[in-house]
């Protein structure tokens, strides 16, 4: 089947793929930026990327239209843009005239359990969208249906990993007593291909949920447990969902605006109808939650997590398409760069410069560095996040803390990133290794730009000079040094510029 994948740089959507070419599909993946997704190569073969943006009608012009089925797995819930639903409606509204005037039988559809009369804006907006896809003409909508999904790097794991990692004692809004059924991605995945090409499930909206109905105070105390932490939790009624959101926003890695649509879903429960749900149709046992959470935190230790929830969210910078940034400018900037020559194996000194931040650290005054994220956080910016899809594998998209990865080139020894703090400008951060013709051995380049805003902007750069003197310059000394055996040495070169 040639099917077409939605979505195909998201959380669900870099999982699903290598599957549907094992299946034998060739699958077409709709981006709406190709540089930020990277194929591997072992699909290139059997997958063609096209262009276009769901919400510009005039971008879909040119798909193809030779289909036999189509994934549609995006939402805007993540987004800077208040009103998601009006922007959730008109993209499921311009990709219905698209399927329109292709051959597709099928359309595959990813949501939300929504079984519940008073329903929050985001699983409205859910609902919104299935009706939406089934006035297409020709293809008949399979929607599924899921509560919490659980897998390395699921937005709803990492927030409650998030939680219970970092506080002991909990005072929680009364939310945390709603019910849900919580899923492995593992089994989200089964379902997705099951029903592909189904006649029993063409047409029709099942709800897929794992054998366990907890509320989100089990879960916590389940994953607490699991980990061997001993976790205190009280409820308390006089949380407001903002005040609520504001909480889970500071604590987790999660954005401020998916903190509260998240908090006004939990609200409601999200069980399983007996039926509306899958099982009637397709024979599957799925993981309880306390496996699905033992196999997140196994992909985790074995650096194998295949896709994370801030993959294609944004965080505000990526509405401008933060790879238009892959090129520093050279006009209106203020730099610091550091060098220093080493004669150590240059695979060494790069592993170092691919570990950086996360669990790593950024190698001088770590310390210095919570802080600012810690600044960025009460600003309402990304903060310091600490969730690293792997601790030593980088790639374009990536986040890193509050950088975005925008070159991961191993073979060229380059790493680029972009700042997605709050900043007044622009700031990036680029690592290269070269060769030494004077000295027959290698230097790593450090160089930090920033394009200031305004006055603002160049106050701002000014006032951390002294800071980053102690910083980058210690920076580049302790990349070069970490890990190297005894009397291995490097030689530190003047800054320039």
């Amino acid at each position: 089947m040639k099917i077409l994948l939605t979505g195909a740089n998201g959380y669900i959507g870099q999982r699903l793929l290598p599957l549907l070419v094992e299946a034998g599909h060739t699958v077409v993946c709709l981006v709406r930026d190709p540089r930020r997704f990277t194929l591997p190569e072992r699909l290139r073969a059997y997958v063609t990327v096209a262009q276009g943006d769901l919400l510009r009608p005039e971008s879909l012009q040119d798909l193809p239209p030779d289909l036999d089925a189509a994934y549609y797995l995006v939402h805007s819930m993540s987004g800077d843009d208040r009103d998601f639903v009006r922007a959730e409606r008109q993209s499921a509204e311009n990709f219905t005239q698209y399927i329109n005037r292709t051959t597709a039988r099928q359309v595959v559809y990813l949501s939300g359990i929504a079984n519940d009369r008073a329903l929050s804006a985001h699983l409205r907006s859910r609902r919104a969208v299935e009706k939406v896809l089934q006035k297409a003409e020709k293809a008949a909508v399979t929607v599924l249906r899921a509560s919490i999904i659980i897998g390395s790097g699921s937005a709803s794991f990492e927030i409650i990993r998030d939680l219970v990692e970092k506080l002991p004692v909990m005072i929680t809004p009364r939310w945390l007593n709603s019910r849900c059924q919580p899923i492995g991605v593992r089994d989200v995945m089964f379902y997705l291909t099951a029903v592909l090409d189904n006649p029993d499930c063409v047409g029709q909206g099942f709800d897929i949920g794992g054998p366990d109905v907890l509320t989100y105070k089990q879960m916590l105390l389940g994953l607490a447990e699991q980990r061997g932490y001993r976790r205190y939790i009280l409820t308390v009624p006089v949380l407001t969902p903002r005040l609520s959101s504001l909480w889970l926003f500071l604590v987790t890695s999660t954005t401020f605006s998916l903190a509260q649509s998240l908090v006004e879903s939990l609200r409601n429960d999200t069980i399983v109808s007996t039926k509306r749900s899958i099982a009637q149709v397709i024979r599957h046992e799925c993981m309880g939650y306390a496996e699905a959470l033992k196999l997140a935190f196994t992909r985790i230790e074995q650096n194998e997590v295949v896709s994370s929830w801030t993959d294609a969210l944004s965080s505000g910078v990526m509405e401008r398409n933060y790879m238009d940034f892959v090129q520093i400018p050279q006009n209106g900037m203020l730099f610091d760069r550091q060098q220093m020559a080493f004669t150590r194996d240059p695979d060494e000194v790069l592993g170092n410069v691919w570990s950086i931040g996360g669990e790593r650290g950024w190698y001088k005054v770590d310390w210095l560095w919570r802080v600012r994220g810690l600044l960025d956080k009460f600003v309402g910016g990304v903060g310091l996040r600490r969730s690293r899809r792997s601790p030593t594998d980088l790639r374009a998209g990536d986040q890193l803390d509050f950088w975005r990865v925008l070159v991961a080139d191993r073979p060229g020894r380059r790493l680029l990133l972009y700042a997605e703090m709050k900043l007044p400008g622009e700031a990036w951060l680029q690592f290269r290794i070269v060769s030494d013709e004077a000295t027959g051995g290698h230097r790593l380049e450090q160089l930090a730009a920033f394009r200031p805003r305004g006055l603002a902007g160049r106050l701002y750069w000014y006032s951390l000079v002294p800071f980053h003197f102690i910083i980058f310059k210690g920076m580049v000394e302790n990349i070069v040094q970490y890990g190297a055996a005894p009397g291995l040495t490097a030689v530190p070169e003047p800054a320039r510029g």
